[in-house]
């Protein structure tokens, strides 16, 4: 695919819209503590929602339509809607003309993912996701140990997503869509995390998931799945991905290496040099310490400088890709092979 996207001229104020005032309020709150960086369109379909952010942010332009936000002067939207829109709301961004900040899942079918990256290419736009977990200080530390060798060679490394939100599936929005899997929703934070830390692609998966946290209810997809992961150097991994947890939200993430191992924990993580008293040190740069507008800024800065943004295109699509093949691994109850759009 072609590398080289339209930056926005130097100098000139940047318009930004948000479709979707739910966690999208976080992304009218990031977008104007940018310097040169305006909301000046918004869009939600509850009209009460809609005019309490924009009056709250004094964004002057309200769409019920989010088709009237993408046809606006702007130069990047952030969609922030219910999962199964954000594919026919990207292409219709990208098509207009505007760079686009998508909220996660970008897509929910392959089919949908080679639609979207058609329309990149042809845009000459950027497109970024929310994948926040890179910006917390924590992991953005055991990232850089990692490129500089300090856990040695890649021998196992786990991401499990630990949140109580059963409510979410049973009685919001996503348990209503026609599908939705909580490793698209929730696990995906992991498995791009684990897939940035290692610095190598997932190969192969297998994984199996059970629906008893929401048996009884109308939610009719599994709402637990743990998956196992080949990496290309033969490093093995493991997530989990669970909506009911009966614990405070984490984002556990156990690394091991020939020459060190990292376990995080609350409110310290820790790092292991072997298993005698002395091997054990604690980790305290600060977790999550991350907000969800966070990848903004820097997307912004991007968009400016004609550079990548915070998660590059390619990062996006392949993070899906392994996501679907380890709901077919679910599907299936075979290995399944990942096989990347990109």
């Amino acid at each position: 695919m072609d590398d080289s996207r339209t930056a926005v001229p130097p100098f000139r104020p940047i318009r930004a819209g948000v479709i979707g005032l739910g966690v999208g309020e976080r992304h009218v709150v990031a977008y104007n503590a940018i310097p040169g960086c305006t909301v000046t369109d918004v869009c939600d379909i509850d009209p009460v929602r809609l005019a309490e952010v924009a009056d709250r942010h004094d964004v002057p332009r309200r769409h019920a339509d989010w088709r009237r936000l993408v046809e606006a002067d702007l130069d990047v939207i952030s969609i922030c809607s219910y999962d199964d829109a954000h594919a026919e709301q990207t292409i219709a961004a990208l098509t207009a003309g505007k760079h686009v900040m998508v909220e996660k899942p970008v897509v929910l079918f392959r089919s949908d993912a080679e639609r979207v990256a058609r329309a990149l290419a042809d845009s000459k736009r950027r497109l970024t996701s929310n994948l926040i977990l890179r910006q917390s200080p924590r992991f953005k530390r055991i990232k850089a140990m990692m490129d500089e060798g300090a856990f040695g060679d890649l021998v196992h490394i786990e991401g499990d997503y630990l949140h109580d939100i059963l409510w979410k599936i049973t009685e919001g929005w996503r348990g209503k869509m026609a599908f939705y899997c909580t490793v698209y929703g929730g696990g995906i934070h992991l498995i791009d995390l684990m897939r940035w830390i290692a610095g190598e692609e997932v190969t192969e998966v297998c994984a199996m998931g059970n629906g008893i946290l929401t048996r009884g209810s109308a939610y009719r997809w599994p709402d637990t799945i743990t998956a196992l992961l080949r990496f290309a150097s033969g490093a093995t991994g493991k997530t989990t991905t669970m909506y009911g947890p009966k614990r405070r939200k984490f984002h556990a993430l156990n690394l091991y290496g020939t020459r060190l191992s990292f376990e995080n924990g609350m409110p310290d993580a820790r790092l292991f040099h072997g298993d005698g008293e002395g091997d054990e040190e604690a980790f305290a740069t600060p977790y999550p310490g991350v907000e969800k507008g966070d990848h903004l800024p820097d997307f912004v800065a991007a968009l400016r400088s004609g550079g990548e943004p915070p998660v590059r295109e390619v990062e996006i699509f392949r993070v899906m890709d392994v996501c679907f093949a380890i709901w077919q691994a679910v599907q299936s109850g075979r290995s399944v092979a990942v096989d990347y759009l990109m």
